[in-house]
């Protein structure tokens, strides 16, 4: 049975994404069987797949709305068919408005999901920069969170929000939602304030901070124009070697 992480953060630009399309390739490439849901009406973990997101039939927005199966919208990720893939494109910013009136609109995506656990190992669900239905859904339907972070003060700001909206989540709504980590990204070990942040995160969260950290790697960012996750742009880059071991210590705590 597939264990699901949903990857948040309200704040934008903190490589929610990045980390979704590296994880995936990475836990692919160690044999396992991943399935990622994009949850952003931008599509960009869709276009990191090698997916086309202007040419989709149908996408995550049909699912959670009733008005697709799942064989109808999953793909395989282009780059080497490593990944499946739940695509999204704009159309899903209208989900927000018509997931208010539904029927249990907290769960759409875990019912739609639940009957496919058993063909994966890992779910990942690349949520959008906001607290909104959406991400209600993804957090309704995980066992855990992974939060990216760069490590400074700005982005600890909204922190304690967040986590506290997960807390709120595991009580009211999802009690299978037991683990929350914080991962290190864009790190440059070079700025004397990122690592004062970095210590001062293992100081509040202990743990729940990931050992592995991301660096600040031109190749990772390059990789999404060229439709696949920088663990199969750049094998040999130093992003791609971080993001294998971040997969390494995720298969570590699933044991």
């Amino acid at each position: 049975m597939a264990k699901v992480f949903c990857v948040v953060n309200q704040k934008g630009g903190v490589g929610k994404t990045t980390t979704c399309t590296n994880l995936a390739a990475a836990l692919s490439l160690k044999g396992k069987r991943v399935l990622l849901i994009d949850l952003d009406p931008q599509g960009n973990a869709t276009t990191g797949s090698g997916v086309d997101k202007r040419s989709l039939e149908q996408s995550v927005y049909q699912l959670i709305l009733g008005e697709a199966s799942f064989d109808d919208v999953v793909v395989r990720s282009k780059e080497k068919g490593l990944y499946d893939v739940l695509p999204a494109n704009r159309d899903l910013a209208g989900a927000e408005v018509e997931l208010v009136d539904m029927d249990e609109r907290d769960y759409r995506l875990r019912h739609a999901l639940e009957p496919q656990l058993k063909n994966y190992d890992v779910v990942l669900i690349d949520c959008s920069p906001s607290i909104s239905l959406l991400t209600i859904n993804a957090l309704c339907c995980a066992h855990g969170v992974i939060i990216p972070m760069q490590c400074e003060y700005y982005a600890m700001e909204g922190l304690t929000d967040l986590v506290d909206t997960v807390k709120m989540v595991y009580q009211g709504k999802n009690p299978d939602l037991t683990a929350i980590g914080l991962l290190r990204v864009m790190f440059d070990a070079r700025i004397s304030l990122q690592q004062e942040v970095s210590e001062q995160l293992k100081e509040h969260f202990g743990n729940r901070v990931f050992n592995t950290i991301i660096p600040r790697n031109v190749r990772m960012a390059e990789a999404p124009s060229y439709g696949k996750p920088g663990v199969l742009y750049d094998p040999s880059s130093k992003g791609a070697k971080a993001y294998k071991a971040f997969a390494t210590e995720i298969l570590s705590k699933l044991k």
